[in-house]
């Protein structure tokens, strides 16, 4: 009774730690270089043992190769955001698995929330070796506006640039449409992680004329202190958001908009994840069989995936077809002993490994149940109608199984961009991160690989449109929804005609 009376004054003063720790992360903690070792040799060692691909599109040697540079560049102490940027995401990206990725630590994470960190002051659409200015932190800067065309930053042509950055960005084999997106989404990110941080860049870009210009800009958030030095100050906090109802949080990941002159419905599902997506689906698929809908147009742009079943029965919702979700799907483990203590959650993946796999005679432990399971059309709701599903490279993991199922089946045109899912097949399934013990980073262990029914070879590729709609530079200077545009035009064209 002692015991259980203590319990509360235990847990406030656990509480009490914990916000202490946190408020106190000190950014600049430098770790010695035997700690950093040995966090890297633990993680060699897990994904040696554990990983189902590691060798899928680096061969053994090339990845021991990999493996011993970077070990090898640790030479000294370094901060928890120098050993994650310069060793750990250079690593992962040679493996060309989009669900083996790093993070920073919770306390990182934690002290983080809120603070706009300083950063080169430009928002850039990035496309091929183009990018184009979208914002700018500088609001009194009358010259990079909407649209700019920029060249290079600090002497580094674009194409260089994206080249370089792109060896810090995990990708499904060379599926790198996910990056362009990824750099066209937080640009700033990314460049201050990989590049560092300027007091000024050097920005050249075209003028109205096309005839190149260089411009010195300074970088946002920096102050500068008495001895004229940059400081950084990385604790500009941001005010919170406004309280959003939960009717806002769903239609953040779903929604359902009617065009009732076409006679379209367009339907928005930004994850296989959350958001209440099976009352979703059986409501809006009856809505849309009971007003007599004849087309539908499916936007899975920003969906970066989730739960295999909640795609497979979507699929089920408008496939016109059987269809299977994989032809292989295993793990090369059935537990993940010895090093359990360094994935979260392992005693349930242990769990999933044990009870959902069979050693079959390969040596591989199956998932034999999207090998073997056939799914058929949905016997109430199932829509059979025009359907053009909205695709490019945030589409991945679940959202690309889904978008595998439906290519090429009658009545289904596939627009945008290649996703960033693999066609021939990814990781995942069941995805712990592992913790490294010392800085405490954390990176993505998928568990098993899935090659998809119906798959291409294994060339690195996502799954490719059926119309390639790319970058529209009229467009971003309005802020037009291109792909959308030219998807409903084509749906008024053909009532026209018709």
């Amino acid at each position: 009774m002692k015991t259980l009376k203590n319990i509360p004054f235990f847990v406030l003063a656990l509480f009490l730690y914990s916000c202490t720790t946190t408020n106190n992360f000190n950014l600049q903690k430098k770790y010695a270089a035997s700690e950093l070792q040995e966090d890297y040799s633990l993680l060699r060692n897990i994904l040696e043992a554990k990983h189902p691909s590691l060798y899928w599109y680096t061969p053994k040697d090339s990845m021991d190769f990999y493996f011993d540079q970077y070990y090898n560049s640790i030479k000294d102490s370094m901060t928890e955001q120098q050993f994650g940027w310069k060793v750990i995401a250079p690593l992962t990206d040679k493996i060309h698995c989009g669900h083996t990725s790093f993070s920073r630590s919770n306390a990182y994470n934690n002290w983080a929330t809120g603070k706009r960190q300083p950063s080169f002051p430009l928002f850039l659409k990035v496309w091929n070796d183009t990018m184009a200015v979208t914002g700018n932190l500088d609001r009194k800067d009358s010259v990079l506006k909407r649209g700019t065309i920029i060249t290079s930053i600090n002497g580094i042509k674009n194409a260089d640039l994206i080249n370089k950055m792109f060896g810090f960005m995990t990708e499904d084999g060379y599926a790198n449409n996910v990056n362009y997106n990824r750099l066209s989404n937080n640009f700033a990110y990314y460049h201050r992680n990989i590049m560092g941080i300027s007091k000024t860049y050097r920005v050249t870009y075209l003028d109205d004329k096309g005839t190149e210009q260089l411009i010195n800009i300074p970088a946002w958030g920096l102050t500068v202190d008495t001895t004229k030095k940059a400081k950084d100050t990385i604790a500009i906090r941001q005010p919170a958001p406004p309280k959003q109802t939960r009717q806002q949080r769903l239609q953040e990941i779903r929604s359902l908009a009617v065009d009732t002159t076409n006679n379209t419905a367009i339907i928005t599902i930004n994850s296989f994840s959350s958001g209440n997506l099976r009352s979703f689906y059986r409501q809006t698929f009856a809505y849309i069989k009971n007003t007599g809908i004849d087309n539908v147009v499916l936007d899975i742009r920003s969906n970066g995936g989730g739960r295999i079943r909640l795609s497979t029965l979507l699929t089920k919702y408008v496939t016109r077809t059987n269809f299977k979700v994989a032809d292989t799907s295993f793990a090369i483990t059935k537990s993940l002993s010895p090093y359990g203590k360094y994935i979260k959650g392992s005693f349930v993946n242990n769990l999933g490994l044990f009870f959902l796999t069979k050693k079959k005679k390969d040596g591989l432990y199956h998932f034999g149940h999207w090998e073997r399971k056939i799914n058929k059309p949905k016997a109430e709701n199932n829509y059979t109608g025009n359907l053009y599903i909205l695709i490019n490279g945030n589409t991945f993991s679940a959202a690309s199984l889904f978008s595998n199922a439906l290519k090429g089946q009658p009545g289904v045109v596939l627009l945008g961009e290649e996703t960033g899912g693999g066609w021939h097949g990814n990781n995942g399934i069941l995805i712990p991160d592992i913790i490294l013990p010392n800085t405490h980073i954390k990176v993505r262990l998928p568990l098993f690989r899935l090659v998809q029914h119906n798959h291409a070879p294994k060339d690195g590729r996502g799954i490719p449109p059926d119309i390639y709609l790319g970058t529209n530079y009229d467009a971003l200077l309005k802020g037009i929804d291109y792909k959308m545009k030219f998807v409903m035009d084509m749906i008024k064209a053909k009532g026209i005609r018709n």
